[in-house]
């Protein structure tokens, strides 16, 4: 049976899987109340879990490195049995690779003259291949979130995201690795974070 996460943990992973955000972002993160969101980052900062920076134009929390502990406090304490999560961990890893390959061949379009040359997104047909690798990825994420979110509530979504990301793709190539935005890269790299985090474990482990 799926768990549902508390609005406390909530709250504090937010601020984690969005690296930095305002109060806005933190509640839509997990569609919470926004005046309960903002009391809980307040507590937050006076425990000393977060912390409130601004710069060029960017202003946000970030969790600070007791915040850091105590988040993964409290997603040991929630995880209990972790065996459906690490299969789909392990599951993840190799699709992360083809992700990240996807997402190279976006930004770049090698020539005989230049191996590094810059995608402009005027030849078709590579850009059709890249979003074929992408809609595959997002056939296998489907499966991969539906047993995520049997497990826990809060890990449901990411393939939603990611789906409505890359039917914008048509229209908007950024859309693809765009950052400041819910882009395939954006949501792709949350979700990485969000098994890592969850599970105890770092980054290529």
């Amino acid at each position: 049976m799926s768990r549902a996460s508390t609005q406390e943990l909530l709250v504090l992973h937010a601020v984690r899987l969005k690296g930095m955000a305002d109060d806005k972002a933190v509640a839509a993160r997990f569609l919470l109340d926004q005046a309960t969101v903002s009391e809980l980052l307040l507590d937050y900062q006076a425990y000393g879990w977060v912390s409130w920076s601004e710069f060029a134009g960017t202003r946000g929390w970030s969790l600070t490195p007791a915040g850091r502990v105590e988040n993964e406090r409290q997603l040991a304490a929630e995880r209990g049995d972790a065996g459906v999560l690490r299969e789909v961990y392990q599951e993840f890893l190799p699709l992360n690779a083809r992700l990240q390959q996807a997402c190279t061949e976006w930004q770049l379009r090698p020539s005989e003259d230049d191996p590094m040359a810059f995608n402009d997104h005027t030849d078709p047909a590579w850009d059709a291949r890249v979003v074929k690798a992408l809609t595959a990825l997002s056939l296998r994420l489907d499966e991969l979130v539906q047993r995520l979110s049997g497990v826990l509530d809060r890990m449901g979504g990411y393939d939603l995201r990611f789906a409505a990301a890359l039917g914008k793709v048509p229209r908007d190539p950024t859309w693809v690795d765009g950052s400041g935005k819910d882009s395939c890269h954006t949501v792709w790299f949350e979700l990485h974070e969000d098994l890592i985090a969850t599970l105890g474990v770092e980054r290529g482990q």
